[in-house]
């Protein structure tokens, strides 16, 4: 509160001169504003204080087109810029200049009496401010009966609203139509909702009462140009801000006064909501995001603007003591004069007094009435960092013992504390908060008896606030603002049977309208990086309509293209066409025939994904023919071999490799011989083909098998015959199903590798095992070559592994007397081998009379014979 001047007060000046007293009341949307300001030019000189800076700075701009420059003054807390021969002035209400004599006064929002916080303003200015020759109050109907209780000479009128204003209810965020308004009460809620509508609307302005006059009015151009069609903001843009907004929405029927958390009044949401409409245009109002609906009454109450009065205004004592700080206390507590009249919630400034009133260096500086006004004037600046702390008490110590003791403020305090804030990096909370503590230094700089070089230091303040209000501008925009969706958005809202101008470019860019919404690989549209949730959705709506001629090209391109330009991954079976991901192989009931399912794509209808879908089988089908050659080879050489077409059919149907059956004894040996020209083996185990054990083959039938039985088959690298099972574990891929309905080894065993715990041995290498032991031991017991790991590519170890697993009998050689075995060299170098590295001895069991062998040591005669151990084994 700007202290009132000793002497005589605004309101017995020129007493002498007939004086008018009038209000102009009404809702919203009345043109009382526009009124009070033809009114004031009409006058040779007038003063109009508006509740906020904002407001003052509009209404400034609006004066100085009509007056010029040098005819009106600005004046509020932080800016005051008074030319010489200033004749009209627009001030904020807490900076008026009451000692200055204008034949005209207004006071906008007059109603502000009844708030608890900076209501002692404006009754102190509703009491005492007066024009030499009129004084116009306006504001709210409500306040009328007070009105003619405290002016009783006051002359009322009353203006309509010039539009309807209808109440819609409750309407989705995502629904809101253009030009609308959504208001919250708190900084979280207004970035929260901002980002939202980005999302889903492409952008919006944001305004709030926190920003400064530079800032506020860029984010109210880009909603005024129409480059945003929504705004949101707080509550401040009830307080008079002209804007072109159809509805407004309330996020929140709620808000946190200062002290708790209390319902809004039908007067406070009417208020809000009256800006929307302009002019003769309706407006409408509701809530949105988490609000409930507006019950039925107030709705009424706002449509037909009828509230109940006020019944008391804020009040604090004008006539102050300055004699000491305990004085000036007693005095700012004094009671109200007059009924309708209550104290109010302590404000920041006699917060700040009363914390100052304890200190000794204070009580025992201020001696007289200079020094205690001093210090009451330097409790006015306004904490407009609300750090929550007694920072703001403390830096108001120092400036009045500066001022005090100095004469005035440091310029070497001025300019490293706008130093301190003069930088532009980091995010929209801290550029607001070095706009917060510019805005002191500004209104330290605006007090011309505190500062030697005011002009200058109002300069330096104002040159960094507008840097920062650049620099929070371009942030709100850059993180709030899309300029492509908004553009597109209209267009599709406006004009949505036009064909929009679009283009897919050589690099599978998407062009609409010239903005860029997105990118086609294969046939998918993958919006801009930066889209998710309603935004993507935006992209991907304006970018079909660019693809609409683009995906059949594209099918048709995929249906004329070599089996050369598609691949198949042997990892999880992705197709791609292009190196673009098209397609992917799923399981069915056969295993060289499985199923494939086609990405999602732009298709407009069944028949093209068809296409699709027909061009990637016949790539696959192809694929497996060539790959797996061999077998399709045999399967066509044996048609008319009914046995031999059987045990190839059981090939195909197993990925080609069988177990052996019991009546597979069967086969002669002229079906081998032909078996074996079709490059098929019946082995002691299975009947496989050793071609579809190299590398190619066999990655694609563990393909193949794992999409079949419906999980991953995890085998060693195609260039090993055994691995440990240990080591292969750590390496296993990721499932291609969501469970496994066959064990490992049975997939293995069916793949081509047999378990020899712990070890894996492939199929073919333990085929050729059983047939050189079959062979050794068929003329009864023989020792073990020497190289027969060796031959094999096993280690000693692992050959003892795979006896056991075969269940092949054997034991270890003791050294016998050297003539057993004669002079023949092999023998001795067995001899040797075996009494240096345990070498083995297999045996040809002897079964009459025995008991059976227990398991690892089970009898073969012969390589059948090991075949039906391990049958009785299994």
């Amino acid at each position: 509160m700007t202290r009132k001047p000793s002497g005589s007060t605004f309101s017995d000046r020129h007493h002498t001169m007939p004086r008018r007293v009038r209000a102009v009341l009404g809702p919203t949307n009345t043109g009382k504003t526009h009124y009070a300001l033809e009114r004031m030019l009409a006058h040779a000189s007038g003063i109009i204080g508006f509740p906020l800076r904002l407001l003052a700075r509009e209404n400034y701009e609006r004066m100085v087109a009509i007056k010029g420059i040098r005819a009106v003054a600005l004046i509020t807390g932080e800016e005051k810029i008074v030319p010489p021969g200033a004749k009209w002035i627009s001030c904020t209400t807490e900076a008026m200049p009451l000692n200055r004599q204008v034949e005209f006064v207004a006071i906008d929002e007059i109603q502000l009496c009844a708030d608890p916080d900076r209501g002692h303003i404006f009754t102190d200015r509703l009491l005492n401010a007066r024009g030499m020759v009129e004084t116009l109050f306006l504001g709210a109907e409500t306040i009328r009966p007070l009105l003619h209780r405290l002016v009783p000479e006051i002359e009322i009128d009353t203006r309509p609203r010039l539009s309807q204003l209808i109440g819609t209810g409750h309407t989705k965020l995502s629904r809101l139509p253009a030009r609308s308004a959504i208001v919250a009460f708190s900084a979280a809620d207004v970035y929260a909702i901002a980002e939202a509508i980005r999302q889903r609307r492409g952008g919006c302005a944001i305004v709030m009462g926190r920003m400064s006059p530079r800032t506020r009015n860029a984010q109210v151009q880009l909603y005024q140009n129409k480059e945003v069609d929504y705004l949101v903001a707080t509550d401040a843009i009830g307080m008079g801000l002209n804007m072109d907004v159809n509805h407004v929405a309330l996020a929140a029927l709620t808000k946190f006064d200062g002290t708790t958390i209390r319902p809004l009044r039908p007067q406070e949401i009417a208020q809000i909501a009256g800006r929307a409409g302009r002019g003769t245009r309706d407006g409408t109002f509701g809530t949105t995001a988490e609000a409930r609906p507006m019950n039925e009454a107030t709705v009424e109450a706002i449509e037909a603007h009828r509230f109940d009065p006020l019944s008391r205004l804020y009040w604090r004592n004008g006539q102050l003591d300055f004699t000491n700080p305990r004085t000036l206390l007693a005095s700012l507590h004094a009671p109200p004069p007059t009924a309708g009249l209550t104290a109010g919630r302590p404000a920041t400034d006699l917060l700040t007094l009363e914390a100052l009133a304890e200190e000794q260096d204070i009580l025992g500086a201020t001696t007289d009435r200079k020094a205690t006004q001093l210090l009451w004037d330097v409790c006015q600046i306004p904490d407009f960092r609300k750090l929550g702390d007694d920072s703001h008490i403390r830096l108001c110590q120092r400036l009045f013992f500066h001022i005090l003791r100095e004469g005035t403020v440091p310029d070497a305090w001025l300019e490293s504390h706008i130093a301190g804030f003069a930088r532009t990096e980091g995010d929209i909370e801290t550029l607001m908060h070095r706009l917060s503590g510019v805005r002191i230094a500004a209104y330290v700089a605006a007090r011309t008896d505190w500062t030697a070089k005011a002009a200058h230091w109002q300069e330096r303040a104002r040159h960094v606030e507008d840097m920062l209000s650049d620099a929070l501008h371009e942030r709100l925009t850059a993180r709030f603002v899309d300029r492509r969706a908004t553009s597109l958005l209209r267009r599709l809202d406006s004009d949505g049977d036009r064909t929009l101008l679009s283009a897919v470019t050589n690099t599978g860019d998407v062009v609409v309208e010239g903005h860029a919404v997105g990118r086609v690989e294969g046939f998918a549209l993958k919006p801009h990086f930066a889209a998710t949730g309603p935004e993507q959705r935006l992209m991907l709506r304006v970018g079909r309509r660019a693809l609409l001629q683009e995906i059949p090209r594209r099918i048709q391109s995929l249906s004329d293209a070599p089996d050369s330009e598609f691949a198949l991954s042997l990892e999880d079976g992705s197709l791609t066409w292009q190196t673009v991901l098209i397609g992917r192989l799923i399981g069915s009931a056969t295993v060289l025939e499985p199923d494939l399912r086609v990405l999602q794509g732009e298709f407009q209808d069944a028949r093209q994904r068809d296409r699709v879908q027909d061009r990637l089988r016949s790539f696959m089908e192809t694929e497996i023919r060539t790959v797996l050659a061999p077998l399709f080879a045999a399967r066509d050489a044996t048609a008319g071999h009914p046995h031999l077409r059987g045990i190839v059919h059981r090939l195909m149907e197993n990925g080609g490799i069988v177990q052996r059956q019991a009546d597979d004894h069967a086969i002669s040996s002229g079906m081998h011989a032909h078996l074996r020209r079709l490059g098929i083996i019946v082995g002691h185990l299975v009947i496989y083909m050793p071609a579809l054990l190299k590398p190619g083959a066999m990655a694609l039938r563990r393909l193949l098998l794992s999409l079949h039985d419906g999980c991953q088959i995890s085998v060693p690298p195609s260039h090993r015959v055994v691995m440990p099972i240990a080591d292969l574990e750590k390496k296993e891929a990721p499932s291609l199903a969501t469970k496994e309905t066959v064990s490992q080894a049975t997939l293995r065993r069916n793949l081509g590798w047999l378990t020899i715990d712990p070890y894996l041995l492939r199929i073919d290498v333990a085929e050729r095992l059983l047939f050189a032991i079959g062979a050794l031991t068929r003329d009864g017991d023989r020792p073990a070559p020497a190289d027969l790991a060796s031959r094999f590519g096993l280690s000693q170890d692992i050959l003892i592994c795979a006896l056991d697993a075969l269940h092949i009998r054997h034991r270890q050689a003791h050294p016998p007397h050297p003539s057993f075995y004669g002079p023949a060299a092999p023998l001795m170098l067995l001899h040797k081998a075996r009494k240096q590295n345990r070498s083995k001895v297999v045996s040809r069991p002897r079964m009459t009379g025995r008991k059976q062998p227990s398991a690892g040591h089970a009898p073969i005669d012969g390589p059948f014979a090991a075949l039906s151990a391990l049958r009785r084994k299994l």
